[in-house]
């Protein structure tokens, strides 16, 4: 068996009290989202926006998470709800799949903002940055559960977890693609690449293109990497999370295009536009 240049050997578990017992994983991650939703309300108010919307945003934000991420898990293991539909509402059983998450919490969290009133494409603008570094922490916390890991691997860079764990992927101690942390690394690219697009003048207009741009690169990124996951491959190189990641990614870069170049152009078209009066002297009195 080959061996990982990189072992991690350590106790993913913490006890908070005596009957308390939760993994480091689970800490770091309500550690990053109390960040990231500070964040957001600091750019919120820096941008004249009602910092206390950001609260009914993110609630409306999880209903579609759920939803999307339950649909997209039954997709992606159907046999997991062999028991009938109403076992998509078992909680106990199954997970939620990441991409169609995203994509459930985007679309509910723009209707809770648009039934508010708020500004809809200036909230996306604000909260790609936090919505990907989310992802890019929320990846590399998988590490401290031993989660995310890939197909085996006998590379350098291949990565095992040794020790009782509880480790949270299956076969830990083999050396596999850290496929969490590819798929972190990437998306960090992604938001560099965002922040300097947006440094150029690119999403001037605050529209919301900003965000669906970077979740279509964060899905392309998630796609290839998908290549390196234990999944069975349905199209290709791709398992079904990589095509439902795919799908994620041209659905938001076609909106992107329809908010960012199609609606802007259609507006500026309808306010040149005059009305064609008829001669005053033939036309109808009212």
């Amino acid at each position: 068996m080959p061996t990982a240049v990189i072992a991690f050997d350590f106790d993913p578990l913490v006890q908070l009290a005596a009957n308390l017992i939760v993994r480091w994983q689970t800490l770091a991650l309500a550690l990053i989202v109390l960040i990231c939703l500070a964040t957001a309300a600091v750019l919120a108010r820096r941008d004249a926006l009602r910092a206390d919307d950001l609260l009914y945003i993110v609630i409306g934000a999880a209903p579609g998470a759920v939803v999307g991420g339950r649909i997209g898990y039954a997709l992606l293991v159907p046999e997991a709800f062999s028991g009938g539909p109403l076992t998509l509402l078992d909680p106990a059983v199954g997970g939620l799949e990441l991409g169609s998450a995203v994509a459930g919490g985007v679309v509910t969290a723009s209707i809770v903002a648009a039934l508010l009133g708020a500004p809809v494409g200036r909230w996306a603008h604000i909260a790609t940055i936090p919505l990907l570094t989310a992802i890019v922490a929320g990846k590399l916390a998988m590490v401290l559960a031993g989660s995310g890991q890939g197909r085996f691997f006998d590379g350098d860079w291949a990565t095992a977890f040794v020790g009782p764990g509880p480790w949270l992927s299956l076969a830990p101690d083999v050396p596999s693609h850290p496929a969490q942390v590819y798929e972190a690394l990437g998306t960090a690219l992604v938001a560099l690449l965002v922040l300097t697009a947006s440094s150029l003048g690119a999403f001037r207009g605050r529209d919301g293109s900003r965000l669906l741009v970077g979740i279509a690169l964060w899905c392309l990124v998630r796609a290839a990497v998908s290549t390196t996951w234990r999944d069975p491959v349905v199209a290709g190189p791709l398992p079904v999370g990589g095509v439902i990641a795919l799908v994620v990614a041209a659905a938001a870069l076609v909106l992107a295009v329809v908010v960012g170049v199609w609606l802007p152009r259609r507006s500026r078209a309808m306010a040149g536009a005059q009305p064609a009066w008829p001669d005053p002297e033939t036309r109808p009195p009212f």
